[in-house]
């Protein structure tokens, strides 16, 4: 069975969520307090795992504000906590129609709820009940004749009515009769097929933590006892299945009588478990996990004063220094704990859904990502999640539409805040700036990311530069020249003082960056010192002023003066009294050789009725007009000789 769909009611803060669709990993988004925890708790609810069980207590549970109202509320029948929707696997229908006949369903979804102070659950299945009437008569071999008197009968209570009411029977009569009573109707036969298929749900939270150590002979006591389960012993347990996923239980290490086969078995279980839990901890690959059983020692704390301790010691072979588990970071131990109690999980043979709540609080954004690649390769492919979270790293931006909103709404009457209570909504885009902040937060990262697709990134200064470069690329592609390799991916790096935060953010990302940048007189103290640093690889920073024979120049002055001028007439339709030549620019600003400075100052004195100059304009006109780089004249093949200088030198930078 798979969920689908769920509703939760009169839960805490959720009076009624609404019904919100549930997928294979589902992440629940919305700040503190909105009423996420409840969710996963009534959810938890429905069929506890005997590891988390929780039952539903109404004085507890049930929204405090209309306790004193219950009766009234609910005057025929206790109040619905959760309601959940599921879609029968094919396993689970063939199990159905071998019993009931391939028509018994008339919808493969069925409904199951928990109700307060009711210890069964309420299903609700849609059924064809002539169509289950029909496999039975065919199963039983009725006749005709047999048949007659029981087609009118539409439900279980009607047919068993008929049965029970023939004055003279026959032996087939009997066995169906027998049958219907054995199922006491078709609802409740079914529903005892597929109850076993229902999967159990285990709720984690932040708080289960393994111990760093366990006194061995008590611990094996609380197993043999059954009180391990309890929850003051959580860290045990967890210590217990440690040495499971370690593939060495507590009753083998007890039952080894010599050293060598002691020591053999305890190095091969730390082995196991530091592969396994590097896996998916990337934050420190030096880390080694080291299991130990020894004797206590009496001037230890009690329980560890007497008996065998087993502990679990981490070491860390750069520092070359071991320390107790329990004393290394939050966010490993809640890391470590939760590998260890999940890695075991996914080979239970009964279906579980997993509720987390607020996993990964206490780890680094990095480590974040590697929680969420661990519930994608590891538990998802066996069992559905469903986990809650204001973290942006904890929200998977291409499964962004698997994410539901959590808000604990108001109303606003009589210049009042009335609570609605919590509700769950699908439209992930539409709602509270501060619910949307992991969401907006997770989608800006991804989108920064995805700028830098290729392994190949050029920066550039602007988004004219990137307009004007791909010009030059196609036009000389046209002439089956050299063009800008494809594997290049340009960003614009917003200047030349941009570089090295932008390498130091996403250079670690395996991206091979190279710059062309612009060069003003002033810029030669930074352009030495970037060349100098090791934020880029030695030849991957040029200025333009590299191929062009300037002391400081911009992408603009790969133009010859005169092509350059041509694209400032056409852009801004400059009427022919104010007509730019290559000569008026030149005078326009004697003090600098850069095309684009003197476009700036003789813009300035053109008559007010001409828009103002921008850098922009000028690239996005010949993006649309690149026929102007298709002609003959010698200004038009200088300019593209000197951008196939530059895409030569970069195509040989790629990776």
């Amino acid at each position: 069975m798979k969920l689908i769909k769920a509703k939760v009611q009169n839960f805490r803060s959720a009076e009624d969520t609404g019904e919100f669709a549930v997928d294979q990993i589902t992440s629940l988004v919305g700040k503190n307090e909105a009423g996420k925890t409840a969710i996963l708790l009534a959810l938890t609810s429905l069929n506890p795992h005997p590891s988390t069980s929780y039952i539903l207590d109404r004085e507890r549970d049930y929204p405090r504000r209309h306790l004193v109202n219950y009766k009234i509320r609910h005057p025929k029948e206790e109040a619905v906590a959760v309601t959940t929707f599921w879609q029968l696997e094919d396993s689970e229908l063939a199990e159905v129609h071998a019993e009931f006949g391939d028509a018994v369903f008339s919808s493969t979804i069925v409904q199951v709820a928990r109700h307060y102070n009711t210890a069964s659950l309420n299903w609700k299945l849609e059924l064809n009940y002539v169509g289950a009437f029909e496999h039975l008569f065919d199963d039983l071999g009725l006749d005709a004749a047999e048949r007659k008197p029981l087609k009118t009968a539409e439900i279980s209570n009607e047919l068993i009515k008929t049965l029970k009411e023939m004055g003279e029977p026959t032996e087939r009569h009997k066995a169906l009769l027998a049958k219907m009573e054995k199922y006491v109707s078709i609802t409740n036969g079914v529903t005892k097929i597929i109850e076993k298929f229902l999967p159990k749900f285990m709720y984690f939270s932040l708080y289960d933590r393994m111990k760093g150590a366990i006194h061995i002979d008590s611990t094996i006591e609380l197993i043999r006892n059954q009180q391990i389960q309890q929850d003051g012993y959580r860290g045990q347990k967890l210590f217990s299945e440690f040495l499971d996923y370690a593939g060495v239980s507590l009753n083998e290490i007890i039952s080894v009588t010599t050293y060598e086969t002691f020591n053999a078995r305890l190095q091969a279980a730390s082995n196991n478990i530091t592969d396994q839990v590097l896996e998916y901890w990337t934050q420190n690959p030096d880390l080694s996990v080291e299991v130990r059983i020894e004797q206590a020692r009496p001037g230890d704390a009690p329980p560890f004063n007497n008996g065998t301790i087993a502990r679990a010691r981490i070491n860390n072979q750069l520092h070359r220094v071991d320390t107790p588990f329990s004393e290394r970071s939050a966010g490993f131990v809640w890391f470590f704990s939760f590998l260890v109690k999940f890695a075991r999980i996914k080979d239970d043979t009964n279906q579980v859904i997993l509720l987390l709540d607020e996993p990964g609080l206490t780890l680094h954004g990095k480590a974040q990502g590697d929680l969420l690649r661990f519930f994608d390769e590891k538990l998802a492919p066996y069992h559905q999640i469903i986990y809650s979270t204001h973290s942006p790293f904890m929200v998977m931006p291409d499964r962004l539409m698997s994410s539901r909103i959590v808000e604990d709404q108001v109303e606003i009457k009589n210049n009042r805040r009335v609570p609605i209570g919590t509700k769950v909504r699908e439209d992930v885009l539409k709602h509270d700036p501060d619910t949307l902040f992991p969401l907006q937060g997770a989608l800006g990262y991804e989108v920064s990311q995805s700028l830098f697709v290729g392994r190949n990134t050029l920066l550039v200064e602007g988004p004219g530069d990137i307009l004007f470069l791909q010009a030059f690329s196609e036009a000389l592609r046209a002439q089956q020249r050299t063009s800008l390799d494809p594997r290049w991916t340009m960003c614009p790096a917003g200047g030349i003082d941009k570089i090295r935060p932008f390498v130091a953010l996403f250079g670690g990302n395996s991206l091979n960056v190279a710059v062309l940048s612009d060069q003003g007189t002033g810029d030669r103290r930074k352009v030495e010192d970037l060349r100098r640093s090791d934020v880029l690889k030695a030849g991957h920073f040029y200025t333009i002023i590299d191929f062009v024979d300037k002391p400081e120049a911009d992408i603009e002055d790969i133009f010859e003066a005169d092509l350059y001028v041509e694209i400032l007439n056409a852009c801004y339709t400059i009427p022919a009294s104010d007509r730019i030549t290559a000569v008026s620019l030149d005078a326009a600003d004697p003090q600098t050789v850069r095309l684009v400075k003197k476009a700036e100052a003789l813009f300035r004195v053109l008559p007010a009725t001409i828009a103002e100059f921008d850098h922009f304009a000028p690239a996005a006109w010949l993006i649309r007009n690149p026929k102007l780089l298709d002609g003959k004249k010698a200004s038009v093949k200088k300019t593209l000789d000197r951008a196939e200088k530059i895409f030569e030198k970069f195509n040989s930078l790629l990776l």
